[in-house]
């Protein structure tokens, strides 16, 4: 009885890796200019152009509940088991879509919120596909990437708050108040909750942080599994954080360009830190 894993385009994930460990990805789409693409039609480099190009914000769209279901018949038979693991319901109903297409699909399907996305989403999707292909029951899955969710922090710097202004989401940011188009933001998503841990003006703001974040590190005695880092036009913070962190973690931290859902809502200049406590 096999057990599939499925996952949404929030993920932030190598396609090689996805392909060599059978992981089903569903994508997200995104309007711009009246115009819908899906996840799969634009490259993070087009999107960004797209974005820039345009006067409103792109519009993000969880998959529909009846493309759940046609994946979930397509991928598994009656007798098998599909985990699905998807973007936190914070940011997206991707969750619920796909708790009531696993219900129209007839198949066995259990679906996680992963109180997450990008890559600290990539790090329960993965292992779960690996241990599935190891024959674990879902069970012991189920306990495995549990323990990974209440071990994960993810760390997300906002060079601009133009883009969450004009998606309505700078108020759901515990301690942003006022006009803060021109500050650096430092934010966490901590228990289904995007909250503000720091502001400043310029760059600088970041690198302290980083600062205090590598000394916190070194002090903790927690041992540390994975370290991602993911941005949106963020390239050289991001450089400067792996080089910093490195040291605190033996497999070598991935950068990665996010992907376009979480893009649309950063806006450019941003990053996030993902980090995987044992």
């Amino acid at each position: 009885m096999p057990i599939k894993i499925v996952t949404d385009s929030s993920i932030t994930i190598e396609p090689e890796l996805a392909r060599e460990l059978d992981i089903t990805i569903v994508p997200l789409s995104v309007t711009i200019d009246g115009t819908m693409y899906s996840d799969d039609d634009l490259s993070f480099e087009d999107f960004m152009v797209k974005m820039a190009a345009t006067k409103s914000l792109p519009k993000t769209s969880q998959p529909p509940v009846g493309v759940f279901a046609e994946v979930y018949e397509n991928i598994a038979t009656k007798d098998d088991e599909i985990i699905s693991i998807h973007l936190t319901e914070a940011l997206s109903g991707t969750v619920e879509a796909a708790r009531q297409g696993g219900m129209l699909s007839g198949r066995d399907v259990t679906v996680i919120d992963s109180d997450f996305t990008d890559q600290a989403q990539k790090f329960q999707v993965v292992e779960a596909a690996r241990l599935a292909k190891l024959g674990l029951s879902k069970n012991e899955i189920l306990e495995k990437i549990k323990h990974i969710r209440e071990s994960t922090e993810l760390y997300i710097g906002f060079s601009t708050l133009e883009n969450l202004v004009k998606g309505g989401r700078v108020s759901r940011m515990t301690g942003l108040f006022g006009s803060l188009l021109n500050v650096r933001v430092i934010g966490t998503l901590k228990d289904r909750e995007l909250s503000t841990i720091l502001r400043g003006r310029g760059n600088k703001t970041f690198y302290k942080w980083l600062e205090e974040l590598a000394d916190h590190m070194s002090t903790s005695g927690r041992k540390i599994r994975e370290i991602a880092i993911s941005h949106a036009q963020g390239l050289e913070f991001s450089q400067k954080a792996r080089d910093v962190l490195q040291k605190f973690v033996e497999k070598p931290i991935s950068i990665m360009d996010t992907n376009t859902t979480i893009a649309t809502h950063t806006g450019p200049g941003a990053w996030a830190i993902m980090i995987d406590y044992e």
